[in-house]
This record gives C-alpha cells, structure tokens and sequence, in this order.
C-alpha cells in the first residue's frame, strides 16, 4: 500500500545562544492510510518535535516530509496552514480548547476555517456530539465540564473536520485510567472511519491498542515496528489482568 505519510532522513536542530541540540535526526518513518501507529520513548526522545514537524507547526532542518505523495517542503505559512485545514486533525494532551466559547463552538471551530456553511456545520458537529455523548453539554463551557468530556470535545473537533492523519500528543495524559482507555477506544473509532492516527504516549496499556508501535531515542528512530492484529484495549487489559 501506498504510504499516507513517509518522512525521509527527517532532522530538527534547534539553535540557541550558539549551542545546537539535535532534537531528530535523521528520521525515517511511513505511515499507511487508515493505520493506528504509536509513538513511545522516554521524555526527551523527540516524540513531541516529530509530531509538530509532520504536523507542520516547526520547519525542519534537513529532510524530506511527502503526505498521499506531494512534497511538502517549501511551503509557505499560508500554504501551510491551508494543508493543516484539509488534512490533519490535532487531539493534544492539555485539550487546547478556547475557554470563552461554547463546546458546540469549540467544536465547530475547525469547520468554520474550511469555510463549510452553517447548516453543514450544525450537522457534522450535532453528528460528533452524539457519537461521543456530549450533545447535552453543547451551550457548556470547558471549565464547566470534567477532563473526560474536555477531551471528547477534542476528539469531537478532530471528528468534524474529516482528518486524513490524527496527530495525538499524550492524549489521554490528564486522564484516569478508566476516560484514558475510553479516548484511546475512540480514537480506533477515527481509524475505523478511515483516518491514520500517530500518537505518542507513554502508556504501553494505550500503546497495546495501536496497529504499531515505533519507538524513539535521542532523536531516533529505533523500531518501526511491524504491523500486527488489532486488540481493543478493553481485550488487552483483560489479559492483563488474567495475566496477574
């Protein structure tokens, strides 16, 4: 299969008082349309600059960076952010919601970017409310609600933009154990409707749910992983619980 993504020979060099820090070096990595790819490694590893590369929020240094096969360096900010609008959906450990609007507007957010009109609006985001069961909290706003449903209003935000690629930060990293097994089940739900999803976490738990694992140090990619069946994470902490 074709890949969605592939990053080639990807570097990020941050610069700062004359000292250089190699924050990834020559990073190798694909990513297949509709697959569930987690990112683990220890704190430091490069898994939060490699998502804000791909994600196109930091240039990198060296490299080449191809989503369905469109070069997408050289880019500028317009065009940049043009490909974020169309392509990518961002579900963030801290949440990232505006605090002065309306879960229903939060939501919305993304689609009022791409210029979908109103009535279409109120559809896709009445749609991802009751998915997530949150349409009764649409006139609330984000401090008015508990983390778990904070970050369903995430997951609802990427959900109405019909992202091609999710990009997760520690998204369940403010979570109990019980709402971060539930966001992880709902971002397989992303994957089932069709969209990649890479995430870093540190959870090995999260990480079982994910169709593969890449793992980083210093920099580096050093395990791509390999493909294996889907377990939902509800089947995984069964057997780890039997296991105990």
């Amino acid at each position: 299969m074709k890949p969605l993504l592939e990053l080639e020979s990807v570097s990020k060099v941050f610069r700062a008082a004359g000292v250089e820090t190699t924050a990834l070096d020559r990073v190798d990595l694909a990513i297949e349309p509709g697959e569930f790819v987690a990112l683990m490694g220890p704190s430091g590893s490069g898994k939060s600059t490699l998502l804000n590369a791909i994600g196109l929020l930091d240039p990198v240094s060296s490299g080449r960076l191809t989503f369905d096969g469109a070069d997408l360096g050289g880019m500028n900010n317009r065009a940049r952010a043009a490909f974020r609008k169309a392509h990518l959906g961002f579900v963030f450990q801290s949440f990232n919601l505006i605090d002065e609007l309306t879960v229903l507007d939060n939501i919305a957010l993304p689609l009022v970017y791409q210029g979908v009109r109103a009535a279409e609006r109120a559809r896709r985001c009445d749609e991802a409310m009751t998915r997530l069961g949150i349409a009764h909290r649409a006139g609330h706003r984000p401090a008015q609600l508990s983390g778990g449903q904070q970050q369903r209003v995430a997951i609802a935000r990427a959900l109405v933009a019909k992202p091609r690629l999710v990009l997760a930060d520690e998204p369940a990293g403010n979570l109990d154990s019980a709402n971060g097994r539930e966001m992880i089940e709902l971002l397989r739900e992303l994957v089932d409707d069709g969209a990649a999803v890479l995430m870093a976490t540190h959870s090995e738990e999260h990480a079982a749910a994910a169709d593969r694992i890449v793992t980083m140090r210093d920099g580096r990619v050093i395990d791509a992983g390999a493909r294996r069946a889907r377990a939902g994470l509800h089947a995984v902490a069964a057997l780890e619980r039997q296991a105990s």
